[in-house]
């Protein structure tokens, strides 16, 4: 509950009837400063359609300076979450935050953290996908130095990808391939990423991706391009609570390997 307090006062403090008032100038607030602070939520309240009816009577309309003074500045105990007054106060202040009462606050605090999270792990995941074309290209222009160990943190050693994807590179490596990157002739783009399925352990993630490679032969100087548009999917999978690629699919995988 202290996280709820917590939240509750910071609320509080960014209201724009509070905000806009002197007590928006005021760092650290005292007596006075709660008085008008009484002031404004009984102003409020007054208004909130919340007490029109029988509720009024049932916790009131008014909180005392003194009582806001407490609720700012003291560290509730548990016990305290029981005190019938104390939660007509929280009743009472949530109303001013425009809730219907403190219950209806907390489930929006609740909602609220819950889209945040997952927010958070897409943006998570869509920024493992963001790495991992990232080092690909790093990874080319390594050629024909062949190092693999560039998608140790993104992909899981012993996955079918890294193996299938080990096994293309190493064939162009032997083949001196070397990637053009002068005047930013090799380059890719990465957008429109979302999420396909979402698992507790696996997560599959669509990608649009343009990939504009030019690779040149070692000694002979032979040019191999790659101009591509597609669609790619990544399955992502939490092992040993580590995220990681896990597979793959490119529609155009291997297509430099087809020796003409």
């Amino acid at each position: 509950m202290k996280t709820i307090y917590n939240s509750i006062r910071e609320e509080v403090t960014k209201h724009s009837k509070v905000r806009n008032s002197v007590l928006g100038n005021v760092k650290e607030w005292k007596r006075s400063h709660y008085i008008i602070l009484s002031e404004i939520i009984k102003e409020e309240l007054s208004e909130s359609e919340e007490l029109k009816g029988k509720k009024k009577f049932e916790i009131g309309n008014t909180i005392s300076h003194v009582t806001l003074q407490r609720f700012f500045e003291n560290d509730y105990q548990d016990k305290t979450h029981n005190d019938l007054r104390f939660l007509k106060t929280l009743d009472k202040i949530c109303i001013f935050l425009g809730y219907r009462d403190l219950n209806s606050y907390i489930q929006s605090v609740k909602e609220l953290r819950k889209e945040n999270h997952q927010e958070s792990d897409q943006e998570f995941l869509t920024q493992i996908v963001y790495n991992y074309c990232a080092t690909v290209f790093e990874f080319y222009k390594e050629f024909p130095n062949h190092k693999t160990l560039l998608f140790k943190d993104l992909v899981f050693d012993d996955s079918p990808f890294l193996e299938r994807a080990s096994q293309f590179s190493k064939e162009l490596c032997d083949r001196d391939f070397q990637l053009v990157t002068k005047n930013n002739r090799s380059n890719y783009e990465v957008f429109d990423i979302h999420l396909v399925t979402d698992e507790p352990d696996k997560k599959v993630l669509e990608s649009q991706e343009f990939w504009n490679l030019l690779f040149k032969v070692g000694e002979t100087g032979e040019e191999h391009f790659v101009n591509q548009l597609n669609t790619q999917i990544y399955f992502i999978r939490k092992i040993d609570n580590v995220w990681k690629i896990w597979d793959n699919y490119n529609p155009d995988a291997g297509r430099l390997n087809k020796k003409n």
